[in-house]
């Protein structure tokens, strides 16, 4: 396999025989079959950082009920997802660094806008 400095080129196992070398890229192309699982394991990361912050007692969920009342933290949704909280500054302040740290484990960007 020769590669030039920067550029790294690959191949795929099928029944046992390599294919042709491609270059490696980052990213799917839209209609990928592939991309809802990739998306689904980026979401169940975000899902995993914001049980591991509620447990830390760094973020309050809002509270629905009187009695065994039940915390409602976040909403995911095909591609979407709703944080929902306490109006606490302590709440605010955890979704930016949560969220930072989302950014920086799966290279998605965030738009704080």
């Amino acid at each position: 396999m020769t590669a030039c400095v920067g550029t790294t080129t690959d191949s795929v196992l099928v029944i046992e025989c390599p294919t042709e070398e491609y270059p490696m890229e980052r990213g799917l192309r839209q209609g990928d079959p592939l991309s809802p699982f990739l998306f689904l394991l980026a979401a169940e990361g975000f899902n995993v950082i914001m049980f591991s912050v509620i447990a830390a007692w760094l973020f309050n969920g809002y509270r629905v009920g009187r009695d065994n009342a039940l915390s409602l933290s976040h909403i995911q949704f095909a591609d979407d997802s709703m944080i929902i909280g306490e109006k606490s500054w302590l709440n605010v302040r955890s979704v930016r660094v949560f969220l930072l740290l989302f950014e920086q484990v799966s290279r998605l960007k965030v738009n704080f806008h």
